[in-house]
């Protein structure tokens, strides 16, 4: 079934052959409105008086100002085909789309124009608790997704006690998953996506929220999904798990597809694209993509990079020093806490951690703003680097979380006076480097200049 460019794309789902195209996606478009003029529906009396006694002598006279409006494309023109086995990378910047294009092809969200083929079952895992009912217990969750996914009762029984083990939530089963921590939720709702068998599996970066030792758990389940015959579309701003596990990439830059081919190739246009976007300073607090946690302890705020002099830059000599001055807001304190800064190379894969509890820094007694400095060497090969944040408390969850906060690059330096030359060495070398942290109180007025200062 198919639509016309300027109308909402249908789904359509015949059977599917062995190695047929199972997505097909052509010219996909969705456009979003900025300062939307209210619709008729929205206008009620309530709106009526608020604009009577707003602009009186305006209302009285029938010249009231339209609400001015701006069109904003968060897809443009999308045309790609997926088969059926395949495992894709989606990845971009914050912003690109990526998140837009999977709700689009799960249904959650209507195109504006384009036209989608789909054969086969979709399953989605696109943020904590997607299609998950508050006040119902795991296992009558894991009963209701089946149910939504077409699977049989019968169905759902077989693969009960599978999706129960590999969640680890067998104590749990019977309490209601709003009473689960995200990490439950996601182990979950992970679960129940890809052991129900669906022809199409679809995971954002909600993957993030597990441990490490889940997520390993979940791309080795991945891996055997897309053995079995079934598709994957899988986001993540995870470069080593991009890599281990999707043969194919698509690229997203402002809405577009920019690459769409081998994932290695995928993966160093990226790169390309992020080196020239890299800033020194970034506002924390007003970013909601890729970024999870409860922040019931303590918010990120904002994230400065700086040299030995104090200078704001991305760039650095290896063995030069460098800061991380984070802006935090302690909202509950907590005597059990750690922040780390955890530094990947292109793929994605932690090279360095630097975390204020291996330095003696687990609490902050006071609540408020504090500006939190993180001293350290850079002994990093020559390359380029990511920064991801997190606030985690007493080692069982992330309170607040940014992937990809900052990007920044080494250059050959100077390393105990000798020159350096490691440009043919491995950059997936992980190693404990040492950091002073100091932590200091401040007030509104101090915090908007670390906030905007250098931005």
């Amino acid at each position: 079934m198919t639509s016309s460019l300027n109308e909402p794309s249908n789904v359509s789902q015949p059977r599917v052959a062995e190695g047929a195209t199972v997505i097909s996606v052509k010219n996909l478009g969705k456009r979003y409105q900025l300062g939307r003029k209210r619709s008729r529906e929205d206008s009620g009396l309530r709106h009526v008086l608020e604009e009577a006694v707003r602009a009186p002598m305006s209302w009285i006279r029938g010249q009231r100002k339209p609400r001015t409006s701006a069109d904003f494309w968060a897809l443009k023109d999308i045309s790609c085909e997926i088969r059926e086995g395949e495992v894709v990378g989606i990845i971009g910047r914050n912003g690109a789309g990526k998140s837009t294009f999977l709700k689009i092809l799960s249904r959650i969200t209507e195109p504006t124009r384009g036209r989608i083929e789909i054969r086969g079952r979709v399953a989605s895992l696109l943020e904590v608790g997607t299609g998950f009912h508050q006040e119902l217990t795991g296992r009558e969750n894991i009963f209701l997704n089946g149910a939504i996914l077409g699977m049989t009762r019968a169905e759902i029984k077989r693969k009960f006690d599978e999706i129960v083990a590999f969640a680890e939530v067998e104590e749990f089963l019977d309490t209601p998953v709003k009473r689960y921590s995200s990490g439950m939720y996601v182990r979950l709702a992970f679960a129940v996506a890809a052991h129900l068998e669906p022809e199409i599996l679809v995971i954002d970066e909600v993957l993030a929220v597990g441990d490490a030792q889940f997520q390993k758990k979940c791309l080795g389940k991945m891996g055997e999904v897309s053995r079995g015959g079934r598709t994957v579309l899988f986001v993540s701003h995870n470069m080593g798990a991009i890599s281990m596990l999707c043969d194919r990439t698509i690229v997203l830059h402002a809405g577009s597809v920019i690459f769409d081919g081998p994932t290695d190739a995928g993966i160093r246009r990226y790169t390309l694209e992020s080196e020239a976007m890299c800033e020194a300073k970034v506002d924390l607090a007003a970013r909601t993509v890729e970024r999870y946690g409860v922040k019931d302890h303590a918010c990120l705020q904002s994230l400065e990079l700086v040299n030995d002099e104090g200078a704001p830059t991305v760039t650095f000599n290896m063995g030069q020093k460098a800061v991380f001055r984070l802006l935090i807001d302690i909202k509950r304190p907590s005597n059990d806490f750690e922040i780390g800064v955890t530094i990947c190379n292109v793929q994605g894969i932690a090279v360095n951690q630097l975390v204020s509890g291996w330095e003696g820094l687990r609490s902050i007694p006071e609540k408020g703003l504090h500006l939190i400095e993180v001293e350290f060497v850079v002994y990093l090969f020559p390359g380029d680097y990511s920064v991801n944040l997190w606030i985690a408390i007493r080692g069982e969850y992330y309170d607040d979380a940014v992937h990809e906060a900052l990007r920044f690059s080494v250059e050959e330096g100077r390393v105990n006076s000798h020159p350096t030359y490691f440009k043919r060495f491995s950059k997936n070398t992980q190693v404990y480097v040492p950091s002073v942290w100091k932590v200091s109180k401040v007030d509104e007025v101090e915090s908007q200049h670390l906030l905007y200062a250098s931005s």
